[in-house]
């Protein structure tokens, strides 16, 4: 007659594995909703607003002092907006010569922004729209409005601060 331990090969004991999978659970959470996108900071103001009344030309890229340059004012459709992935920014001029930007990261799932039209910004995921004048939810399921992004107008230049 054999007899079987009394004590079980050594291994991770239950409370490690319910932990290590409850850890993993949170890493994946906190990945999919993340509030926030390192390249938009928001600015002091509650709206990331500056008034401008000047035009100019085409897009700009690159860095110069002061911040990033995204674009030139005329650029910005009046009513529309436009999307600067790479930036996770949006940029939009509800009213002539007024020019807002926000975080592109729908704040429902974090997907990105897809256009903006007619004072919306629409997210292509779930159809959430936001307001192209303030970044406040127009229709859900977004619940939180869009955060603001610091940006510049000198002369008919717009750039990421």
């Amino acid at each position: 007659m054999t007899s079987a331990s009394l004590h079980p090969a050594t291994g991770p004991g239950r409370r490690t594995v319910v932990a290590a999978a409850g850890a993993a659970g949170l890493a994946a959470a906190l990945t999919a909703c993340g509030s926030g996108d390192d390249s938009s900071d928001t600015g002091s103001g509650s709206d990331g607003s500056t008034g401008s009344t000047q035009n100019g030309g085409s897009a700009a890229g690159g860095t110069a002092a002061g911040g990033t340059a995204l674009a030139k004012t005329a650029d910005i459709p009046e009513g529309g907006g436009k999307i600067f992935k790479d930036q996770g920014v949006v940029v939009t001029q509800p009213t002539a010569g007024t020019y807002k930007a926000f975080s592109a990261k729908c704040t429902h799932r974090g997907c990105s922004v897809g256009s903006v039209a007619d004072g919306v910004i629409l997210c292509p995921c779930h159809n959430s729209e936001f307001s192209a004048a303030d970044g406040s939810v127009k229709k859900g399921p977004a619940t939180q409005a869009l955060p603001a992004a610091k940006i510049t107008v000198s002369g008919d230049e717009i750039k990421l601060a």
